[in-house]
């Protein structure tokens, strides 16, 4: 049996990991769980797991669910009580969104819990700090994003196997091929409308401006330890292949499936062994055509910014994410128009201050900068 700390269990990759355990409940069991303030959600899934332990981020509802919790969880609120969470079970699940999920994955690689990540911000903002701490701890980081799921997958489970070139594959989102007057006009409801994959409402955004892509170009960085001039993206608009991995003698592998996030997520848990997630097979007489289309910077100034961001190293992609996070959210909100995130990303990177990642302290610096930076620009723009 293994146990889990999950944290971030409301959200879209937080549900998942609790069907992926109901479903094979006699090798999963969920010792402490964490959400940030979607009580509804959150006391159902204490009630149906009865963890050890239970935790909300958020103190003001935290208080206010406090008498609801069954008898025999241990509960707590606040953000320290969230991060206490990753003490228990055998491996920490990260599902969290955003800059917080990187200080769970601190405190797991500091209490030499294997990781399996779903957390895009661990490796964008502290890739260098991250990695160095999960190799001292000699812990296992299970990548749960499907495309470096499907990289791993293709490297036999072996991050350090040798390779020519990872091959990171994109939908292009709700707007490939669409011209610059066309984007001027997306909505929120229209760039929330992606064409293959559910998603929560940060990421979506992300999948739209192409920016979670270069994010996904960061991470692959870290994970396989390689320069940027090995790791190439091409769009795979049908999302049926999720990345792939070529080798010296120019073969290529790739990892195919219909596009479902419980592959990815069931495999960080029970790699090397195989197990039914009740993923429909591939049915290549119906499947038609796969199409491979490219993937240029300049049709996607987001997705440009990360790359440059991870270019100029040191905090700089920590910065571009803080902005980013800002960003999204106020192109949701009605503040911003779609075309300004990128925008919001350009000004904050230019005006962020290098320093050398000693510490989780720096990436907290310069996540706070970073999104007073993001926060000035949209407010001197609105004002305008």
């Amino acid at each position: 049996m293994k146990t889990i700390a999950l944290i971030g269990s409301t959200g879209s990759i937080g549900r998942q990991v609790c069907s992926v355990v109901r479903r094979h409940a006699d090798k999963f069991q969920v010792e402490s769980i964490v959400a940030n303030a979607s009580a509804e959600t959150f006391l159902e899934q204490v009630q149906e797991f009865k963890p050890k332990y239970a935790a909300l981020a958020d103190e003001t509802v935290g208080k206010q669910i406090a008498n609801k919790i069954p008898s025999g969880v241990k509960f707590a609120y606040g953000k320290q009580a969230a991060v206490d969470a990753i003490e228990y079970g055998d491996i920490a699940f990260i599902a969290a969104t955003g800059f917080a999920g990187l200080q769970y994955s601190l405190k797991a690689a500091a209490l030499k819990k294997d990781i399996a990540l779903a957390n895009k911000e661990t490796l964008v903002c502290g890739g260098e700090l991250v990695m160095r701490e999960v190799k001292k701890a000699q812990i296992n980081l299970m990548p749960v994003d499907s495309e470096h799921s499907a990289l791993w997958q293709a490297l036999h489970f072996n991050a350090n196997a040798p390779f020519k070139r990872l091959i990171i594959t994109a939908s292009g989102g709700p707007f490939y091929g669409k011209s610059r007057q066309e984007l001027a006009l997306v909505t929120p409801e229209s760039a929330l409308k992606h064409p293959t994959w559910k998603m929560g409402a940060k990421i979506t955004i992300d999948s739209a401006t192409l920016l979670n892509k270069g994010f996904e170009v960061i991470e692959a960085k870290w994970l396989y330890n390689c320069g940027l001039e090995k790791i190439a993206t091409v769009v795979q608009p049908e999302s049926i292949i999720h990345s792939m991995v070529e080798f010296a003698d120019n073969g290529i592998l790739a990892q195919m499936s219909y596009p479902t996030m419980e592959l990815p997520i069931q495999l960080a848990l029970t790699y090397p062994e195989r197990l039914d997630c009740n993923l429909q097979p591939l049915d290549f007489e119906k499947l038609g055509a796969i199409h491979f289309l490219p993937l240029k910077k300049e049709d996607f100034p987001c997705y440009a910014a990360a790359l440059k961001s991870a270019e100029m190293g040191d905090n700089y992609s920590c910065a571009l994410n803080g902005a980013g996070e800002v960003a999204v959210h106020a192109f949701l909100n009605g503040e911003i128009p779609f075309l300004a995130i990128a925008d919001v990303l350009e000004e904050s990177l230019e005006k962020t201050e290098r320093i050398k990642i000693a510490d989780y302290g720096v990436l907290e610096e310069t996540d706070a900068r970073a999104r007073a930076l993001a926060r000035e620009y949209i407010d001197r723009r609105k004002n305008k």
